[in-house]
């Protein structure tokens, strides 16, 4: 597990090295401090599913336990991964909905994104938008194509549930991976836009230099496993399938009845393996 408290330095935990993937079981030993900006040296992962991979988000965040974190989950692969760490801090959870804003013509580029919440943030690129002469009313058009998504996610996902606010909460943002890390910087700075008391970035994997780059966006960053090479998130996974609609959709009403105190600590779940 490599765990980045990023206003004090780096830390790695020393973990048995095996070839190839290592199971999750041989993460948590004692750790011992890097020098500041130091990168962590090969740690490969690999998780039977996402229930597993947030079990062991959980356990190395069972310290937040005592501050009652709130728990933000990307939908839809980072719905079961945060469920789980959700449950094993008896913590309330809700999702962070993110769209991509797609430059004009080349939607897969993005420039920037939209973040729900009690008070939604965009996060734009400026120097992209600058120098690609992208105008506002463009830009505004965008915006509410995506706006609208998010709207039709949260009326499908949690028709009866505003926003969960952040302002003063300690904060931890879950997805099931990263790739770039351009979608997770957006939401990370939006996050911060409406003043966490803390905010923690957790995730199973993670490429170093997309973990690198996110370090100044968030207070903290546990990341289980950072394999080098990185080809995909799915590949660190033994079953990786797409997370449906309805699957969300359970979890969030599971998350419902989660309290602080209640449920903490164990392994055990009644939801299906993702």
């Amino acid at each position: 597990m490599i765990t980045y408290p990023t206003s004090t330095g780096v830390a790695q935990v020393r973990t048995r090295r095996t070839h190839g993937h290592r199971p999750v079981t041989a993460l948590h030993e004692e750790a011992e401090p890097l020098r500041e900006g130091a990168m962590p040296t090969d740690h490969a992962i690999l998780f039977r599913n996402r229930q597993e991979a947030g079990q062991a988000l959980g356990t190395a965040l069972l310290s937040l336990a005592s501050v009652h974190p709130l728990v933000l989950a990307l939908p839809r692969g980072g719905v079961p991964v945060a469920f789980e760490v959700a449950r094993m801090l008896g913590a309330e959870m809700d999702l962070l909905f993110v769209r991509k804003i797609g430059s004009p013509g080349q939607e897969e580029y993005g420039f920037g994104a939209i973040v729900d919440g009690a008070d939604p943030q965009i996060v734009l690129d400026d120097a992209y938008v600058r120098d690609a002469g992208i105008s506002t009313e463009t830009i505004g058009t965008i915006v509410d194509r995506q706006r609208a998504e998010i709207d039709r996610q949260r009326r499908l996902y949690a028709p009866d549930r505003q926003p969960v606010p952040v302002t003063g909460r300690v904060v931890i943002v879950v997805d099931d991976g990263i790739a770039t890390g351009g979608t997770m910087r957006a939401a990370l700075r939006a996050v911060r836009k409406n003043h966490p008391a803390r905010l923690v970035l957790a995730v199973p994997v993670a490429p170093a230099d997309s973990i690198a780059t996110l370090r100044t966006e968030c207070d903290r960053i546990v990341c289980l496993s950072q394999p080098q090479p990185f080809f995909a998130v799915g590949a660190c996974y033994r079953d990786f399938p797409q997370v449906e609609d309805a699957d969300v959709i359970r979890l969030l009403a599971q998350a419902r009845d989660l309290r602080p105190g209640h449920m903490t600590g164990g392994a055990g779940s009644d939801s299906i393996p993702l």
